[in-house]
């Protein structure tokens, strides 16, 4: 029987085409699902069958079909597979899986219902149609595919890799009526088109719609169908579909998410899943993502929470990503795109997701991120937008992002908005341009724009809001901020060029695999004064800086100078005179968030000073970490050779080497300044002939220390003077200062001075209560520190 002649007995069936809207909607299901194809036939209950793995049996009563399946997996055979409207077939496996195969040549129509105790695989080339009173119902896995498993694998699933299911079949899956999995997932396979018109409830599990030529399904509590090979298919839902996890994807093909009379995607969570929402049209290759297919999802009803009633996480990619309209609920919205252009709808659909609790983050990537074969990679804000809360806005170009005039970005809260151009990293001009306004005025967050060294930045009109004061510990200087790219070495030589610029790292590390020679940034006549931020980037490693003055990465950073967020790591410097550390040979301005590792040396005499960040600190250093080996014939410390400013919960962890008249610290050599809730975990050693000065915390204290603690170890030669706190102390060191009496190998906190309290000096087990601190220091959830199996840890850094 043809397709038409199918169709019209089905029509005569009902008495005329035109009665009911139910028989239109049916007919034109079935003539999607007959595209391409050569016949058709819709029996009560499913023919032939036969188990060709595994064992059981097949029995007919009336209008239902029961099978017994013996084991754990099975595989039936079937001439035909369909399911009349008063039919039932029940399938007793347990908590096994059953593979139905359709080996004639007709599609299977689900009418009625179909139910399994375990999971249910139905695979026929010639396409699935769940009518829309039909009703597949299992206790484990449903799954409904034109592309075909071989029995082997579907017998014995790979432990790793998943189950490859493939074919060239041009049918389709189509869902009408209700997909049920109490305990499992649901799945929809095709190369040709998926449509989901129906319901779909997996509420403890996965439900995913997959387009290719080849799918592998998976095991796990994530994402388990990924498109192995594209197949240019089409995903439709105008349905409802709610799942733990929800995924469709297309590779290189199209997806639709189309809110019909009751359709939405909601994606619930469980205890051992979180909840996730992927519309994915795209290729990914072993270097990048390449933007093949289309999303639209203009009209889509989206939600994704966790079972805890948190939000969850939504995902969109594809070569054109379309969402005006939509409603997209989460707590992060991801879009990746070619190129994205924000109209009036789609921004209304940016500012009511923001608004409601989503985190949007935008990449327009074009296509590869470099040269951008299906576009440039620019982002376009054409109309305002605008919210309340705390979400941020991240819009990552690969080239561009232009707002334009008339538009306005503005948020009223703590949100935060990121304009990043050039994001890869390319140098290619990427430029940040404002046209209209970024209002900030009455929010507490941060604008951060970040564009190309070669591009430019026009800020337009910028309001900030004048009661904006910066968080602890952030080095923030201004509310909105413009920064040039740091991505390669020429690039971090060009700082020099404009001392008082901002400068921002790109989005990835700078690795100098053989290590290369740096002259270091800005001099002791002409500092660094302006700001340089990490961005939390990984960081810079393999340099080589030396010098006869100044000498560190920032020759001197001055009053007005910020470096933050990054580390600096197997590096050098060494300095035949000048103060001499990682980072800095002088500090004036603000270190914060700094981490050195690798080696500082002095060659001088004993008027030399080196640190392991910075040699001489005559500013601010917080929350920076030191793990570096320091030597020198003068003054040495872990952190920092000399300290007249101000060291905050900040730690040194690494050796100090000194010679015989040296000063060492195992935090600084010299303090004449403030340092407070910071520790030290160094070997300290050196001191040739006994005539250094050793001490746990610092070698010599004429400052303040307070709310920190030493756990370095002492090793100097005989003679030296040597306490576990300060070798010298002519300064305060407050009674909530300890260390380690029992590993130092020091007799006493302090060698020579103002001593401090035997209390202060605590054993190995001390180390470990709380209590043994007092109460000044804090332990509590929110507290700078907790306790770890050594001892009190800086909290931020055990959270690094």
């Amino acid at each position: 029987m043809s397709p038409a002649a199918g169709l019209a007995r089905l029509q005569r069936a009902s008495g005329t085409c035109r009665s009911s809207r139910k028989l239109s909607l049916f007919v034109a299901a079935l003539t999607v699902l007959l595209s391409g194809q050569h016949a058709f036939a819709a029996g009560p209950l499913p023919q032939g069958g036969r188990f060709v793995g595994g064992s059981g049996s097949i029995a007919q009563n009336g209008t239902n079909l029961n099978i017994t399946q013996t084991g754990s997996r099975g595989i039936i055979e079937w001439d035909s597979f369909s399911i009349g409207r008063r039919a039932t077939v029940s399938i007793n496996n347990g908590t096994g899986a059953t593979l139905n195969r359709v080996t004639g040549n007709d599609f299977s129509t689900i009418l009625g219902t179909l139910s399994g105790t375990g999971s249910v695989y139905l695979v026929n080339p010639h396409g699935v149609l769940i009518g829309r009173n039909g009703v597949v119902s299992t206790g484990g896995r449903f799954v409904a595919s034109t592309l075909d498993i071989p029995n082997d694998t579907f017998l014995n699933p790979p432990a790793i890799g998943g189950s490859v299911y493939a074919g060239s079949s041009t049918a389709n899956v189509i869902n009408l009526g209700k997909l049920i999995s109490s305990g499992g997932d649901v799945f929809l396979i095709s190369a040709n088109k998926v449509k989901n018109a129906g319901t779909i409830d997996a509420p403890n599990g996965n439900a995913e719609l997959a387009v290719g030529h080849q799918v592998r399904l998976m095991d796990g509590t994530y994402q388990q169908v990924f498109v192995d090979v594209g197949s240019g298919g089409t995903i439709m839902n105008t349905g409802s579909v709610q799942a733990a996890i929800i995924n469709l994807q297309a590779a290189d093909g199209n997806i639709f998410a189309l809110a019909g009379h009751s359709g939405a995607l909601r994606a619930t969570g469980t205890a051992t899943r979180a909840g996730h929402v992927w519309l994915v049209a795209n290729t990914e290759t072993a270097t990048s993502v390449i933007n093949t297919g289309n999303v639209d999802a203009r009209r889509a009803q989206i939600s994704a929470r966790n079972a805890d009633g948190s939000g969850g996480a939504v995902d969109m990619s594809g070569k054109e990503v379309e969402v005006g309209g939509a409603d997209v609920q989460a707590k992060t919205w991801n879009i990746t795109t070619g190129d994205f252009i924000a109209d009036a709808p789609t921004a209304r659909t940016l500012s009511a997701s923001l608004s409601h609790g989503a985190s949007i983050n935008v990449d327009a990537n074009g296509a590869d991120g470099q040269r951008g074969a299906t576009g440039k990679g620019d982002i376009a804000i054409e109309a305002s937008v605008r919210w309340h809360g705390a979400t941020s806005l991240t819009l990552d170009a690969a080239h561009s992002l232009t707002i334009a005039p008339n538009a306005t970005v503005a948020n009223h809260g703590a949100g935060s908005l990121i304009l990043n151009a050039d994001s890869s990293g390319f140098d290619n001009g990427g430029s940040v341009t404002n046209l209209g306004t970024i209002n900030w005025s009455r929010s507490t967050g941060i604008v951060t724009a970040l564009y190309d060294m070669n591009g430019s930045y026009t800020p337009g009109t910028l309001r900030s809001n004048p009661s904006w004061r910066a968080a602890p510990f952030s080095g923030l200087v201004t509310q909105i901020t413009a920064y040039q790219l740091i991505n390669y070495l020429a690039d971090l030589s060009a700082v020099n060029n404009n001392l008082a610029g901002n400068y921002a790292m790109g989005n990835r590390a700078i690795d100098f695999l053989n290590p290369v020679n740096f002259g270091g940034i800005g001099t002791a006549a002409t500092p660094f004064t302006g700001q340089f931020d990490g961005m939390g980037h990984g960081g810079i490693s393999g340099l080589n800086i030396s010098g006869s003055a100044d000498t560190g990465l920032f020759s001197v950073i001055g009053k007005t100078g910020v470096v933050r967020n990054f580390d600096l790591s197997q590096s050098s410097a060494t300095s035949s005179a000048g103060p001499v550390g990682l980072l800095a040979g002088t500090n004036y301005g603000l270190i914060v968030r700094i981490g050195a590792f690798g080696s500082v040396q002095s060659t001088g005499d004993t008027s030399s000073v080196a640190g392991g960040i910075v040699g001489e600190n005559r500013g601010r250093v917080e929350q920076s970490f030191a793990g570096v080996s320091v030597t020198g014939a003068g003054t040495v410390g872990g952190l920092a050779g000399t300290n007249d400013g101000c060291i905050d919960q900040s730690i040194a962890l690494g050796s100090v080497t000194g010679g015989a008249q040296a000063t060492l610290g195992g935090l600084v050599g010299v303090n004449n300044g403030r340092i407070n809730q910071s520790m030290s975990e160094e070997i300290v050693g050196g001191g040739v002939n006994g005539g250094a000065v050793v001490g746990g915390i610092v070698g010599s204290n004429a400052g303040v220390i307070r709310e920190s603690y030493s756990q370095s170890t002492l090793m100097p030669d005989p003679g030296a003077t040597t306490g576990g706190i300060a070798g010298i102390n002519s300064g305060s060191i407050a009674p909530d200062v300890f260390w380690n009496s029992e590993s130092s190998g020091a007799t006493a906190g302090v060698g020579s001075g103002t001593p401090v309290a035997d209390a202060s000096g605590l054993t190995n087990a001390q180390l470990l209560d709380r209590a043994s601190f007092g109460p000044t220091w804090d332990f509590s959830a929110t507290g700078t520190w907790v306790m770890s199996s050594n001892g009190p840890a800086l909290r931020w850094l055990a959270g690094r």
